[in-house]
């Protein structure tokens, strides 16, 4: 009887509990010992082997090795003193001191590329037996050692600002990205400030991109945290010269600077007039310019200051220069311009009732709550920060109802319809009151105007136009409202009257160099500017149209 020797039967156990490792084919044959036949001459197919779970138990093997010392080959040395470190390092635990840590060059240069370019080229240290490593903290160098081994580490607030800037100088790239992740989870008006510095003193673009964007658009709260009044001056330039600051007023930028320097008067003075030339100031009501700019002793004093001050008044004194007075601190930041709505038109051949919204600051479209039903040819404006639709028609009938929509809780209210049904009407907002211009019935064209009072919450008629204006255009320039072209229902019109609401008197005004049905309208800059439009009679709307602009 054939006797198994305790070798033989150790090997066989230590193979069935290796199961995992097994070949992609498997094949069986009986053979004599004394079989006079060869291997090759029983095999018909190459076989292909693969362990499954090699590299992970090769690396677990080593890991064994590492954590009992065991065949390293140099030892790292961290040394960190964290009076070297920037101010917001402010939450992390970090080692003081020196930390001594064996290891494996092979498996650090397999995980690093820092470790490889180190250890395989002619620099001292791939001879080296200890490899100094400055300000670097020695828990979290041992993290990032043991991660080479195991491809596993635990992130936590406390540990993980230093672990990103460990890991950015050994260059693991999967650490750097999952600890930019985590911070990015982190972000909140009192941190972000940090994170981003932080970000950029460790060249990390996205986080440093996503913290920027954070800061700007949560800046009114950022600004009363102690981050924000700990700032360099050169960091709170940065953040004043950007137009992607999500205010709702200019004056809060003001307040932010004048909080700025307060907190450290004496140092901080001196960069007063170079911070205050960020505040855009001729954006700034002159009364407030005149109430807590002006007269505020810290900017009074400084010749740039005053100059700048200066600058802000002349802006609102001389209206017309305002052409001649552009510069970066005319041009308003993008929170503060609003966004942009498309409201209703035509879609799939009928009325629509979707809503989009331009978002300056992010470039970007998006849908927002819709309309209670269709509307084609209605008249939009914006009064107490809500928008009104007004008249119309659904495609069957002229309308006279009006609804709001409020930006704050993005949602739909119906108002008291106007007394006449109008489509093709123009609408404009004078000192407080919306008005309905002409427009066209269903049946006739119309010369009537009606004014909504918000605070009465009703309609009431005005003076009447001197024409009948469909489709026509309205604007309010100087305390007037003007209505300009539009069509009488026999031709288009280049005529143009304006509204004196208090006199309730129309009045007329220079004509436009060509008649414009269906006409935009705006003002720029103390102009009135009349837009495109056609010229087409009622009974025949493929005439001209027109791509030129009037002022």
């Amino acid at each position: 009887m054939a006797m198994s020797s305790p070798s033989k039967e150790k090997k066989d156990k230590e193979a069935s509990e290796d199961g995992d490792c097994q070949g992609d084919s498997l094949m069986s044959s009986s053979r004599d010992v004394g079989s006079e036949h060869s291997l090759s001459s029983l095999t018909t197919q190459d076989e292909s082997f693969h362990c499954t779970h090699h590299a992970e138990a090769s690396l677990k093997r080593m890991e064994s090795y590492l954590m009992r010392n065991q065949l390293t080959d140099v030892t790292l040395i961290a040394v960190f003193d964290w009076t070297t470190t920037g101010w917001f390092l402010t939450v992390c635990l970090c080692t003081v001191g020196t930390r001594r840590i064996p290891a494996h060059r092979v498996v650090l240069s397999a995980s690093s590329l820092y470790f490889a370019a180190m250890f395989t080229s002619d620099l001292r240290e791939a001879s080296q037996s200890e490899v100094e490593l400055q300000k670097v903290d020695g828990e979290a160098l041992w993290i990032l050692v043991h991660y080479c081994y195991t491809g596993s580490i635990e992130l936590r607030e406390e540990n993980v600002e230093t672990l990103l800037g460990t890991a950015c100088l050994l260059q693991l790239q999967e650490v750097v990205d999952a600890c930019c992740n985590f911070l990015m989870k982190q972000l909140h008006p009192s941190n972000c400030i940090g994170i981003r510095l932080f970000a950029d003193t460790q060249c990390c673009a996205h986080l440093l991109r996503v913290s920027h964007d954070y800061t700007t658009e949560h800046f009114t709260e950022v600004i009363s945290n102690q981050e924000f009044l700990l700032l360099p001056a050169d960091e709170v330039a940065k953040l004043l010269s950007s137009d992607d600051l999500n205010v709702p007023s200019e004056d809060h930028i003001f307040h932010a600077l004048t909080a700025w320097v307060k907190h450290d008067v004496s140092k901080r003075k001196k960069d007063c007039g170079q911070l205050l030339a960020l505040v855009k100031l001729p954006l700034l009501a002159p009364s407030f310019i005149a109430d807590h700019i002006e007269t505020n002793p810290l900017f009074r004093e400084e010749r740039v200051c005053l100059d700048l001050i200066m600058e802000a008044l002349k802006y609102h004194l001389l209206p017309e220069r305002r052409p001649m007075l552009q510069s970066p601190r005319t041009r308003p930041r993008k929170s503060t311009v609003g966004a942009l709505f498309a409201v209703g038109g035509m879609g799939a051949n009928k009325g629509a009732t979707s809503i989009e919204k331009f978002d300056l600051r992010t470039n970007s479209w998006s849908a927002v709550a819709k309309m209670s039903g269709r509307r084609l040819q209605f008249g939009v404006a914006v009064l107490d920060g809500k928008l009104y639709v007004v008249g119309g028609r659904d495609g069957l009938k002229t309308l006279n109802t009006v609804e709001c929509y409020d930006m704050k809780t993005q949602a739909w209210t119906t108002l008291p319809a106007m007394s006449t049904h109008r489509h093709g009407l123009g609408v404009g907002v004078l000192e407080g009151p919306l008005y309905a211009v002409g427009g066209h019935d269903g049946w006739s064209y119309l010369n009537t105007v009606e004014r909504w009072d918000p605070q009465a919450r009703q309609w009431s008629f005005v003076a009447p136009m001197t024409t009948q204006r469909s489709t026509v255009g309205v604007a309010v320039l100087n305390s007037k409202l003007y209505a300009v072209g539009g069509r009488d229902g026999s031709s288009c019109l280049r005529t143009v009257e304006c509204f004196d609401p208090h006199t309730n008197k129309w009045l007329p005004c220079a004509p436009m160099a060509k008649r414009r049905g269906g006409v935009g309208v705006g003002v720029v800059n103390g102009y009135l500017y009349a837009l495109g439009g056609h010229d087409a009679p009622a009974s025949n709307p493929s005439a001209s149209r027109f791509d030129c602009v009037e002022r």
